[in-house]
Parts: structure tokens; C-alpha cells; sequence
């Protein structure tokens, strides 16, 4: 695997081919044309939580992986070294997750890092809940951000939630009925992590008694 070795690890089942949305076709066109094409280019990918951003991102690293490229995907919110973005304009994509979250110093990288790669082959894709105009960043990094070519990811509906969370199970080999996550978005979450979570508790506790995964269960472990 062409990946820099940060301490960060790719989820095999985050692909371009498996992204959910219909609205999002345009941004997945967009990146297939990338992986082909010999010029740089900086894209922006904002959304919502739980939107899929760390999916597309990831899918990328594969997509770049997958034509033998050099690739690194970071995730801002994890600890890491503050000189982590200094020197990558060598690599041919570069997958940064959450600039919401950078640093002074990261952002300073980031910013080098935008000028350095643009008469190269190199590919950057960042991702943060908002538009860049929206970020709380360095005014000189917002405005290149601001230049990069922006997409803005559609928020999810109830149904292809729980086609991600079904793919998440079937790993696990875990069969719950629909009707169990519609109950949680209803009265839990409609964040696809906090609904996981409490799959996952729901999953250990009934293990332990032995018992189905059904609504009364649900309002008995959960206390709603």
C-alpha cells in the first residue's frame, strides 16, 4: 500500500463504489475524472455531520491507492504530530478530514502546502462541516480554500442511514428489523455514530441475557 505511515488506518468498507446519495453523483464524477487526469487540484468537501465525508475521503485514498499512487488520508481530530502536513506536496493525493479542527501551525501547513503543490500532479481534498467562508481559519488559508472546487454533500434520510448501518451489521453479523433504527432515529439520534454506539450496546447486552434486539428491549436498555 502506497500510504505514508501515520498512525491512521483505512476502513476497507469506506468506497467510492458504496457512496450513498443520489445528489452526491456529482462530486463522485468529479473525483473519478481526478484519478485519471495529471494536474493539481484542490476540493473542498463540506456537509453536515454524519453526511459521509470521512466515506468519500477515504474512498478517495482507495480510489488513488487502486492506480498504484502515493496516498495519505489525516484526520485532523485525531492526536497527531503538528508537523504532519509540513512535507507532503510530494505525494500524489492528499486527504485531509476535518480542517474544522486545525491548528495555528496546521493551518499555516495547510496553506504552504496549497502553494507548494500547484505546479505539481497532486491532488488535495479536505473536508469540515461548513463552507470556508464559515470556518474559523487563518484569513490567508480561507481564501484559498475558498478557490478550491467546492462540494457540499447532501444530508442523508432515514433510509439510506439504515443501508449504512446494515453494511456496518451484516460485518458484524448482526440482523436487527428496520423497525429497531427507525425507533432509535425517533427517539435516540438521527447521527448515524450515536445510533451505532447504541446498536453496539444493545448488541452486548443482549448476548449477555440472551434475548432478541426488539423495541421493549430497546426501552428497557436504553431507558427511552
Amino acid at each position: 500500500m502506497n500510504q505514508i505511515g501515520l498512525p491512521l488506518s483505512l476502513n476497507s468498507k469506506m468506497l467510492l463504489s458504496n457512496f450513498i446519495g443520489k445528489k452526491n453523483q456529482q462530486v463522485l464524477d468529479f473525483v473519478n475524472q481526478l484519478l485519471t487526469q495529471k494536474r493539481s487540484a484542490v476540493v473542498f468537501i463540506s456537509g453536515a455531520k454524519s453526511s459521509g465525508k470521512t466515506h468519500l475521503l477515504q474512498g478517495c485514498a482507495f480510489g488513488a491507492l487502486g492506480r498504484q499512487l502515493n496516498v495519505v488520508y489525516i484526520d485532523i481530530k485525531q492526536d497527531l504530530p503538528e508537523e504532519v502536513i509540513a512535507d507532503l506536496s510530494s505525494i500524489d493525493w492528499i486527504c485531509i478530514d476535518n480542517v474544522d479542527y486545525l491548528s495555528d501551525i496546521q493551518q499555516q501547513a495547510i496553506f504552504d502546502l496549497y502553494n507548494r503543490i500547484k505546479p505539481t500532479n497532486t491532488k488535495l481534498i479536505v473536508s469540515a462541516n461548513s463552507l470556508p467562508s464559515e470556518l474559523n481559519l487563518l484569513k490567508d488559508l480561507k481564501t484559498r480554500l475558498s478557490l478550491a472546487v467546492i462540494f457540499t454533500l447532501e444530508a442523508l434520510n432515514d433510509e439510506q442511514k439504515i443501508v449504512i448501518i446494515k453494511r456496518k451489521m451484516a460485518d458484524k453479523n448482526i440482523k436487527i428489523e428496520d423497525k429497531i433504527y427507525h425507533y432509535l432515529f425517533k427517539y435516540l439520534s438521527r447521527d448515524l455514530n450515536d445510533v451505532l454506539s447504541a446498536i453496539n450496546i444493545l448488541d452486548e447486552v443482549s448476548l449477555q441475557q440472551k434475548s432478541n434486539i426488539s423495541i421493549p428491549f430497546v426501552k428497557q436498555i436504553l431507558k427511552i
